[in-house]
């Protein structure tokens, strides 16, 4: 076990190292992709029935075995009807934070985001939705904590030894945007059921991204997103989400469902619906989900089960999620005459 601990550090170590040289890399991401809209798509922001969302989302990877991954997202939105019509503005904060492996490889991210929805129909809910986000990255490594082959002096570590590195600054701070268009609506019977479908540009700036080299840049992130959901009968419902993202050569893919359920007597003012899901990370971990809504309130937990080549190393053990979110109105007033809005 010792010799799987040492080698899942240096591979993480290494990753994080590489994470940053390399233009072709992956960004931050999180199993329940569904809680951190922003980190998706800016265009995704305000599309919930309410006035204001605060959702925010903590991932603990592979600490079972290592000191590894730790990641923390909060995201805030507003929405302010525009005109006399039935568009609308969402204005938005994505805050993340993220801390990486023994030498403490940390991103620190604080970006404003603005979405227009555009509505397309007098009757129901469709929209057409614009949205930017742009803002500041910070990202850092604590030189303090890393060790390298220099520092060994022919029959023991001595951590008074140059480490032999070249890196003249070990923070990088940086401008970084994105944008996004998607399109949400309602359909079937009563306008039940709702889907919507949409793609983003992420790091459009291509921000300057590396430790050693001022030359080296982040490559594009391509996200295309898709989400439905289905009425099964006046207490149940499905909801199906998925993310494709390319970046660099690097690709990922992920969805799944949860099925719902109101608990209660009364399905039109059920105070509970619990929702049991799974979802797939494509060649890499399997994540099964419990959700429970408590009115404005939800809670959601998940599991990486991991079935990528790590799989023997990490035992099959992959990462925690925890995800909270908050939807409220401003006044009774919109909460009993609910404005023409999006309702994914």
């Amino acid at each position: 076990m010792r010799n799987y601990k040492s080698y899942i550090q240096l591979l993480i170590l290494t990753f994080g190292i590489l994470h940053m040289q390399s233009a072709r890399c992956q960004d931050i991401h999180f199993s329940q992709f569904f809680e951190a809209p922003l980190l998706r798509n800016p265009s995704l922001a305000g599309i919930f029935t309410g006035d204001y969302r605060v959702q925010a989302v903590f991932r603990d990877q592979w600490s079972s075995f290592t000191n590894a991954y730790r990641t923390g997202s909060l995201n805030g939105e507003y929405k302010m009807p525009v005109g006399k019509g039935s568009d609308f503005l969402t204005a938005g904060l994505q805050l993340l934070y993220d801390k990486a492996g023994s030498a403490a490889l940390s991103t620190t991210e604080l970006l404003p985001a603005l979405n227009y929805h555009k509505s397309l129909s007098d009757d129901h809910p469709m929209y057409l939705s614009l949205g930017f986000m742009g803002g500041l990255v910070e990202k850092r490594i604590d030189m303090s904590k890393v060790t390298t082959n220099s520092q060994y002096n022919g029959t023991a570590f001595d951590p008074a030894l140059p480490d032999g590195e070249l890196l003249v600054n070990p923070t990088v701070r940086y401008l970084d945007g994105s944008l996004g268009l998607s399109f949400n609506t309602v359909f079937g019977q009563d306008k039940a059921n709702s889907l919507f479908f949409g793609a983003a540009l992420h790091h459009v700036n291509r921000p300057k991204n590396s430790f050693y080299k001022s030359t080296i840049e982040l490559d594009p992130k391509y996200v295309f997103s898709g989400g439905l959901k289905l009425t099964i009968n006046e207490f149940a419902f499905f909801t199906v989400q998925a993310d494709h993202t390319r970046q660099g050569s690097a690709t990922e893919t992920i969805g799944g469902a949860l099925y719902s359920y109101k608990l209660g007597d009364d399905p039109e003012n059920s105070s509970y619906i619990l929702s049991l899901g799974s979802f797939l990370r494509w060649k890499d971990a399997l994540i099964p989900v419990i959700k429970l809504d408590m009115n404005a309130l939800a809670v959601s937990f998940s599991y990486d089960v991991n079935v990528s080549q790590l799989k023997t190393v990490s035992q099959g053990r992959g990462g925690i999620e925890l995800s909270i979110s908050y939807i409220g109105f401003t006044s009774r007033e919109n909460a009993k005459y609910r404005i023409l809005c999006p309702k994914f």
